[in-house]
C-alpha cells in the first residue's frame, strides 16, 4: 500500500514542478474532449502531498517506521483513507468511477480499466489491513 501511494504522490507532484506525465489522460472529458476538470498545481501538490502522508501512514503501521501518531489517527485513518478510495471507485455517476455514463473517452477507459480498479484494490487492501492488524 505504501509502495503505490508513494508512486501516485510521485505522479501527482510530478504535475506540480510542471511535468506532463499522465496529465490529459488522469482528467476526466465530456464526449466532445472538453474537459470536466482543470485542477491548478497547488490541488495536484494537495493530493500529492495527502497520497505521500498515506504512504507514510502505512509505514507506520506496518511497524517500518517509527513514528508516534496520536491513536485516534491511527484508528480512524485506518477507516477513512479506505472509505476515501472506495467513493472514488463508485464515483460521480457521470465521468467518474464503476457507474460512470460517460465511458467511452480516453479518460473513461482509462478509468474503467485502471483507476477505479485500483481504488476497489486500495480500499479493499486498506480495509483487510485493518481488520488483520487492528
Amino acid at each position: 500500500m505504501s509502495l503505490v501511494f508513494f508512486i501516485l504522490g510521485i505522479i501527482h507532484l510530478n504535475l506540480v514542478v510542471g511535468g506532463t506525465f499522465g496529465f490529459a489522460e488522469s482528467l476526466p472529458t465530456k464526449e466532445t474532449g472538453e474537459r470536466v476538470l482543470n485542477p491548478k498545481k497547488i490541488d495536484s501538490a494537495i493530493v500529492g502531498l495527502g497520497l505521500m502522508f498515506f504512504s507514510f501512514f502505512y509505514l507506520v503501521k506496518a511497524d517500518f517506521i517509527n513514528f508516534n501518531f496520536p491513536d485516534w489517527v491511527l484508528k480512524y485513518g485506518s477507516w477513512v483513507i479506505p472509505a476515501i478510495f472506495i467513493l472514488r471507485a463508485v464515483g460521480e455517476f457521470k465521468y467518474i468511477g464503476f457507474f460512470k455514463k460517460i465511458k467511452h473517452t480516453t479518460f473513461g477507459t482509462l478509468d474503467t480499466k485502471i483507476y477505479s480498479p485500483l481504488c476497489f484494490f486500495i480500499s479493499i487492501t486498506g480495509i483487510l489491513i485493518q481488520i488483520l492488524r487492528g
